[in-house]
């Protein structure tokens, strides 16, 4: 029976981490979300990335990126929708209002919301790939792709929680509307441009 090596194991901790951990539109809006809403208010956001991206994983590997592969229009739509959504995401980013929460405040994205962000997110998309085209060996091929997707699981979710963590440290800075708003806008800019790289490739298609 052909599983995860340890060896291979390794190697894949070691790709989960440092795709979890460096910037992206996850943990862009997981630091922005920390930083106007606190670590509780984000918790369903941070575990609907954690889940949503360890079951996207599996989908992916268990037959839904065949379909993509079988019916590429269907990744352009994806492409566009996911850009468009994003897009709104940084208006909304950029336009919150204040930290603590009153009623005019956005609320913090839902666990689902989150969730159903990953099918819409270019990174994740890459990620996934990735992960099981390069560490689940094909031998048992369905049970690697599991055990790639509780690995990542287990990788993930604290990188992050980091980056939430990052937000919720920030938030004595930003208790003056101007820097809240600085820092708003900021993040907002960098999470338009994390779409660069996927905009650039669909203008090549």
């Amino acid at each position: 029976m052909t599983i995860l090596s340890p060896q291979l194991t390794a190697a894949l901790a070691m790709f989960a981490f440092v795709s979890s951990i460096t910037p992206g539109p996850n943990n862009t809006m997981l630091m922005a979300s920390g930083a106007n809403f606190g670590f509780r208010a984000t918790g369903p956001h941070l575990a609907g990335v954690a889940l949503g991206f360890a079951f996207m994983i599996a989908a992916v590997g268990l037959g839904l990126g065949g379909v993509f592969a079988a019916f590429p229009q269907l990744h352009a739509v994806l492409a566009v929708a996911g850009g468009l959504y994003m897009l709104w995401l940084a208006w909304k980013i950029a336009t919150a209002k204040g930290i603590g929460g009153g009623p005019s405040v956005s609320r913090p994205m839902t666990f689902w919301q989150a969730a159903a962000f990953q099918w819409v997110n270019p990174k994740a998309w890459a990620m996934a790939l990735s992960a099981v085209t390069t560490y689940a060996p094909k031998e048992n091929y369905a049970v690697n792709v599991v055990l790639v997707s509780l690995v990542f699981f287990a990788v993930n979710g604290p990188c992050v929680a980091t980056w939430t963590g990052f937000g919720v440290g920030m938030r004595r800075f930003l208790d003056r509307p101007a820097a809240l708003r600085a820092f708003n806008v900021t993040m907002a800019v960098l999470l338009v441009a994390s779409l660069a790289p996927a905009a650039l490739a669909f203008i090549r298609l």
